[in-house]
């Protein structure tokens, strides 16, 4: 199988997983939100443990602890994650699954606009079109809730720091990760045990096969990064940027369909203009793309000719 097609699959699968969470927090609906994030950090960890004992990723640990410059953004971003993951949980659990899919879908948008305060990056007009788009659309949801949407704003704002973090620490999936993971894991015991203490656990109450299903929140949250691992190693950034899609999509589908959420014109206006936003900007990113890969094809024609 080529390079190419197996690092689809391999994406597809990851989006697909995280596509797939809202139905599997829901099997969760006896346990709290911070219970639920506490257990998630904790098994995660251990997952994570174990993946680096199995490959022998020992060293790269290691090494990322021992440099200031890498270590500290993936302590932020251990802090910025587990922000992101709790306030998906309770989204879930709280019958905002469709606003969850709206965090998501103005992620890519977000993380352009830090590129350009952040890392200096310029932006096409078509860009600035679109992110204008995006905040009519965020400023209108906020004129139909009377609030704005608390819920789809803190997921994109820690994911897309998230991700600068990640970026500025060069740090391996699973080797940075589980750093992310040691950092949070003292806060998540400590929060397991004051539950315990006030008689507040839910985890092993309900029968093994719930409580499996709570052990099982750390190689889920571990899998589908691994398969992303995969697919950006083998796949163009443009595939990529397509399949990141799915998991929103799925998302938004599941909170319109299984948990029959409230869609009135304004939200469905709203939704409409991010989606017009997207579209624009993934265009107009395949077609820089496109015209950038003519031009070096160009170029190394030109230099086989002499």
């Amino acid at each position: 199988m080529p390079e190419q097609r197996r690092g689809f699959i391999y994406g597809f699968a990851a989006y697909l997983i995280w596509g797939l969470f809202p139905l599997y927090w829901k099997l969760l609906d006896q346990s709290g939100p911070l219970e639920l994030l506490a257990h998630r950090v904790l098994w995660s960890l251990v997952t994570l443990v174990v993946l680096v004992a199995a490959l022998r990723k020992f060293a790269a640990v290691k090494a990322l602890l021992a440099e200031p410059r890498r270590r500290w953004p993936l302590i932020a971003a251990a802090f910025l994650i587990s922000a992101n993951w709790g306030t998906y949980i309770w989204g879930v659990r709280t019958g905002h699954v469709v606003e969850t899919s709206l965090g998501y879908f103005i992620t890519p948008l977000f993380t352009v606009l830090l590129g350009v305060f952040v890392l200096k990056e310029h932006l096409r007009p078509v860009q600035w079109t679109a992110l204008g788009i995006a905040f009519v659309a965020v400023a209108g949801l906020t004129i139909e809730n009377g609030r704005p949407p608390w819920v789809a704003i803190i997921l994109t704002f820690s994911f897309g720091f998230y991700g600068l973090a990640k970026k500025q620490a060069g740090a391996g999936a699973i080797e940075g990760m589980a750093i992310e993971s040691g950092t949070v894991v003292p806060f998540a015991i400590a929060g397991i045990v004051a539950l315990g203490m006030h008689g507040d656990t839910t985890v092993t109450e309900h029968g093994t096969a719930y409580l499996v299903l709570v052990i099982l929140t750390g190689p889920i949250t571990a899998v589908p990064l691994l398969l992303f691992g995969a697919a950006a190693t083998r796949s163009s950034m443009t595939t990529l940027g397509l399949l990141n899609y799915i998991a929103p999509i799925m998302q938004f589908v599941f909170g319109l369909v299984v948990f029959h959420e409230h869609m009135t014109p304004m939200r469905w206006l709203g939704f409409g203009l991010v989606w017009l936003a997207l579209a624009l900007f993934t265009v107009d990113s395949l077609r820089i793309r496109r015209r950038r890969a003519v031009a070096l094809e160009r170029t190394a024609v030109t230099a086989s000719a002499v």
